[in-house]
């Protein structure tokens, strides 16, 4: 059981917490002026230069306690599911936007931006791509006329495109993917130059998780980029997912990983971050959790180009973790019930 002083101070990290997110507790709520309203992640963030954005996915969008939120401390959204292949080209030449356009109208009614995710990934792909053996220009001619499609419904609407996600194994091998084993390693520098074609506006990145920290994964990225640079292939930045986990430690190289990719003159984000831990949530770990959050906000603002932060999704109401890793779960900023937990009030004092 936590001691009495770590109690005592998470609960009133909590306290500071709710009054920054503007709920109202105890006596003093009634004297606080109706007009008063506090700056937003997204305030604090644009006085660094940055922004500060959520993942959210369709089926929430009916919670309205969940969409005030969502519009009222963010200026950029990530559709989690909605341009994914699976759901925007459900069978092969037929194409839905349904769930994309819902986010994007969303994001203009909010004044918010959109980072688009994502054109060429491994996984959530429709059965007629992976039931069908395809040679090379098959393919090809497939990935081209997803990519330069889907790319050209959103031109000018987006802020940018995660254009290919997770390429890499753990040891910075090419991960065998669908689209590595048919048409090579030259897939990426393809996607980017399509990408770059039917949106030349949009800012071009690449995603993956695991490659805060340097290592292996980071690597082979950093080699990928510095080939892409010298072949003039368009990319803008490099997407660190930054879903990290409190039983395997915090990527304490993060800020010296994020300089080296900038150093190449790219752009860097933190993409989707969450930070989960193994239930229970006690106040020693919702402690520890906050503590990471600040430090990743810190790392992020330590270095110029790192242009924003984005979490995946900012309630534990809707996080995706409890559904892949039975048992861990409390990644995220606000609670189950959209309260602000201590992580909340540590993103907003690394902000300050």
């Amino acid at each position: 059981m936590p001691g009495k002083s770590t109690r005592l101070r998470v609960a009133g990290a909590l306290a500071a917490a709710l009054v920054a997110a503007g709920v109202a507790i105890g006596p003093a709520a009634q004297a606080a002026p109706a007009h008063t309203r506090q700056p937003s992640l997204a305030d604090l963030a644009e006085r660094h230069g940055r922004y500060f954005g959520s993942a959210t996915d369709n089926p929430e969008l009916t919670d309205s306690a969940y969409t005030k939120i969502l519009g009222s401390q963010f200026d950029m959204i990530t559709p989690g599911n909605g341009m994914k292949w699976y759901a925007t080209e459900p069978q092969q030449g037929v194409f839905d936007w349904t769930n994309g356009d819902q986010i994007v109208d969303l994001a203009r009614k909010n004044h918010q931006k959109v980072r688009a995710h994502t054109l060429v990934w491994h996984s959530q792909l429709p059965d007629w791509l992976t039931s069908k053996q395809w040679t090379a220009s098959e393919l090809r001619a497939v990935l081209k006329k997803h990519i330069t499609t889907e790319v050209r419904h959103y031109r000018g609407k987006v802020y940018s495109w995660d254009v290919v996600n997770e390429a890499f194994n753990e040891d910075g091998t090419y991960r065998e993917t669908l689209w590595y084993k048919t048409l090579g390693p030259g897939y990426i520098a393809d996607a980017l130059r399509w990408a770059h074609e039917a949106d030349p506006h949009a800012k071009l990145y690449l995603n993956d998780y695991n490659i805060e920290a340097v290592g292996p994964k980071s690597d082979a990225y950093y080699a990928l980029v510095k080939d892409l640079k010298a072949k003039g292939v368009p990319l803008d930045g490099i997407g660190f997912q930054t879903h990290l986990a409190l039983q395997y430690g915090y990527p304490t190289t993060i800020e010296d990983n994020l300089r080296r990719f900038s150093a190449l003159g790219l752009d860097t984000a933190l993409t989707e971050v969450d930070v989960r831990m193994q239930l229970p949530a006690t106040a020693d770990k919702l402690a520890e959790q906050a503590s990471w959050y600040g430090d990743l906000t810190k790392a992020c603002l330590s270095v110029r180009r790192c242009v924003g932060i984005t979490i995946w999704d900012f309630t534990d109401k809707y996080s995706w973790i409890p559904g892949v890793f039975p048992g861990e779960g409390a990644a995220l900023p606000w609670d189950e019930q959209l309260n602000p937990k201590p992580a909340y009030q540590a993103l907003r004092e690394a902000l300050r």
